[in-house]
């Protein structure tokens, strides 16, 4: 079996094929489709594996190379270290590298997702980069009015109906005023891409059961389950909930060496960045809500601080994620009404017709009475746990003991 390595760029990559520990170069092939193949079909065969690195274009590579090879591994950029650190660095002692990594079953791989999950992921990354743009053209309106004194709209949406006819109303230099203009047209232009996009995330997610089954979850929206769902993929290849903590970058990080102690640091950071970001949204959302998660952040919160509250909540929630997933569970204290009202915001957003003057499950949250009765039992859950961790014993640091003789006290 040969192990070819690629080293690929924006417009070429460097292949060097590894065989019986010897390499051999095979020379840059084009990074178009078309020569991709060609290149496929006369240089590789059905035997051979491929080993690239992550990059934005590696998906494709893998795409195209996958039907002409036994199989294609993708490298994890940040745990290959030889290439990074190199003191000798060209292209084909990179691709050389990472077929030597991969034939000594060395190779930190990444998982590749399937079609679905990889558009569902491209999806969510273009909401993200438009919510993104959208703040930044507001912060650039919002900019221009306070560098000419102009004082807080009294209107709760500067870009809402009232807001845009005070916005109007301002006396502004006339370079001003037409800058602000432009950015207003920008934002509608904005808002109707927003939509499309959000309209094919909801219509993925009707058809999705472990998007409704995440949104179960409090403080988890049509959002915040799609981004989860996309990041997770396969909830089967994580073996344990410590693996998808792990693996958002929930962890905390850990330092030791020798016979000293662990010492354990602020979370790692460490790989899908955007579901850890909407994770920890999440927890401030189920933090107002009556559960137990509402317990556990303020136990933390007490102890640590909000923040610190905020992000162990999100551990919280993507352990019960993980748990609700690989067990095919709702989540126990999850309200019918509120869990209607999200099913129906879903359908809407998907481009369902509105049903006016009908009431259905959905409209059971409007009533009070419905709600406070839904409510009882979360609250419940939430003073079984306030009573159960009250019971604790909260233990002071640990003191590493000495060994040895006693140190000499210094001289005063």
């Amino acid at each position: 079996m040969r192990v070819i390595g690629m080293d690929i760029h924006r417009v070429f990559a460097e292949a060097v094929a590894l065989l019986d520990g010897k390499t051999t170069r095979l020379g840059r092939v084009d990074m178009r489709r078309d020569r991709l193949e060609e290149f496929a079909r006369t240089a590789l065969t059905h035997d051979d594996h491929v080993v690239v690195e992550a990059t934005g274009n590696a998906a494709a590579v893998a795409e195209v190379l996958a039907p002409h090879v036994g199989r294609v591994v993708i490298a994890n950029p940040k745990q290959v270290r030889l290439i990074a650190h190199a003191k000798i660095k060209t292209d084909g002692i990179d691709a050389a590298v990472l077929a030597k990594l991969y034939a000594s079953g060395f190779l930190p791989e990444v998982w590749v997702p399937d079609e679905r999950t990889g558009a569902l992921r491209r999806q969510v990354s273009r909401r993200t980069q438009l919510v993104r743009q959208r703040t930044r053209i507001k912060n650039i309106v919002q900019s221009i009015l306070h560098a000419h004194l102009v004082p807080p709209c009294p209107h709760a949406d500067l870009f809402g109906a009232r807001g845009r006819a005070w916005l109007a109303a301002q006396a502004l230099p006339e370079d001003e005023r037409l800058a602000v203009e432009r950015h207003v047209r920008t934002l509608d232009g904005m808002l109707a891409d927003l939509r499309a996009v959000e309209r094919d995330i909801a219509r993925h997610a009707l058809d999705d059961g472990a998007v409704r089954r995440l949104m179960t979850i409090p403080g988890i929206d049509m959002v915040v389950g799609v981004g989860l769902a996309a990041a997770i993929g396969d909830v089967a290849r994580f073996a344990s909930a410590e693996k998808l903590v792990a693996y958002l970058g929930l962890n905390p990080s850990v330092r030791q060496s020798g016979e000293g102690p662990a010492r354990h640091g602020r979370i790692a950071k460490q790989g899908r960045g955007h579901a850890r970001g909407m994770l920890v949204e999440a927890a401030w959302a189920a933090a107002r809500s009556p559960g137990p998660f509402r317990a556990f952040f303020r136990r933390i919160s007490a102890r640590r601080g909000q923040h610190v509250a905020a992000v162990a909540t999100a551990r919280k929630l993507a352990v019960l994620a993980w748990r609700l997933l690989t067990r095919g569970e709702d989540y126990a204290w999850a309200r019918p009404a509120l869990q209607a009202r999200k099913q129906r915001s879903l359908e809407l957003r998907a481009g369902q017709p509105p049903r006016r003057a009908q009431r259905g499950a959905a409209y059971d949250y409007n009533i009070k009475g419905i709600r406070e009765r839904e409510r009882r039992p979360a609250e419940g859950a939430e003073a079984a746990y306030r009573r159960l961790t009250d019971r604790w014993i909260q233990a002071g640091p640990r003191r590493r003991a000495r060994t040895g003789a006693a140190k000499e006290e210094r001289p005063s």
